[in-house]
């Protein structure tokens, strides 16, 4: 009777595993929500909608933006974070901008990296500091020359404490033991209004939001912070070129909030990959001057801890 009783508390266990596994071979079986922690028509909204369109096709269920716009972010940050962790919840980590909202503390705020299961980098946007065309200067060394001989007079344009413009802003002031007076923005677009009536002296940007003014002629480019010559922008220097170390960006990744399933979590990333390194994908992020650059798995996580750690030295949180 032992081993009857044995044999069917073990065949109760075997059909329960075959009847289990089914259901975890079949996500996504709805659709998926794709946070973006801004509003409709800015730049990480136009980079979600271009992805959540050619992610439909590699998981086979329709993939949904909602804009969660509000507190630096944080609104759609944290909507991520407090979300079932089911991967039918997804959404962008935009770095370095993100980590204001727990590094500094005056928020009081709970959430942390921790909160969030990165899944993958999707695009990378190289800073840039440009001028209206008819500015008087012609390199970075100009600028770097004449905050030197007028400290705290030379205005740059940026988008919030610890935003990747501001870094590079203070960065710069570090590398070369200068003084300017960084000017917050709402918006590229007012910034490079301020810019273009002469109201500010740098504007600082990202290569996907000045690329069509550089091509027109209506700004000029100054250096790039890349490793390397942007192919949006070929004949703009790096900053590197020019004798300065500055290698930054602002990363747009998405992430499931923590306590993912690792299956769950392999099925994304899979996804997402095939996404992002289609044809049709580069066409189309490169029509928007995006860069699509895939890091993934323990990589993308020191990635986001790396970016971490020099927002909190440069900001001193």
């Amino acid at each position: 009777m032992l081993t009857a009783g044995i044999r069917i508390v073990a065949a109760a266990a075997t059909a329960a595993l075959i009847f289990s596994a089914p259901a975890q071979a079949q996500y996504p079986e709805r659709n998926i929500t794709l946070i973006v922690p801004y509003g409709a028509g800015g730049g990480t909204d136009i980079t979600a909608r271009m992805l959540a369109r050619d992610l439909e096709a590699a998981l086979g269920k329709p993939v949904t933006v909602e804009n969660r716009a509000g507190g630096g972010g944080w609104v759609g940050w944290g909507a991520l974070a407090q979300a079932k962790p089911d991967g039918y919840t997804v959404g962008y980590l935009n770095v370095p901008s993100m980590y204001a909202g727990y590094l500094d503390k005056q928020y009081k705020r709970t959430e942390t990296l921790d909160s969030f299961t990165p899944l993958m980098n999707h695009v990378l946007d190289y800073n840039v500091w440009a001028v209206k065309a008819d500015s008087p200067f012609k390199s970075v060394k100009d600028v770097v020359e004449a905050a030197k001989k007028t400290p705290d007079t030379l205005t740059v344009s940026a988008f919030g404490a610890g935003s990747d413009d501001h870094l590079a802003i203070l960065s710069m002031e570090v590398e070369n033991k200068i003084k300017m007076i960084t000017v917050h923005h709402k918006s590229t677009a007012e910034a490079k209004t301020a810019a273009l009536g002469g109201h500010i002296h740098i504007l600082g940007a990202n290569i996907s939001e000045v690329a069509e003014e550089a091509k027109a002629g209506t700004i000029r480019i100054l250096g790039v912070m890349s490793p390397e010559r942007s192919r949006f922008l070929p004949s703009a220097p790096t900053f590197k070129e020019q004798g300065f170390n500055q290698n930054w960006s602002v990363s747009r990744g998405i992430a499931a909030p923590a306590g993912l399933p690792k299956d769950v979590e392999a099925k994304l990333v899979a996804a997402l990959e095939k996404t992002l390194n289609s044809k049709e994908h580069q066409d189309k992020a490169a029509s928007l001057s995006l860069e699509p650059r895939v890091i993934k798995g323990a990589d993308y996580v020191k990635f986001l801890k790396d970016n971490e750690a020099s927002t909190k030295t440069l900001m001193g949180w």
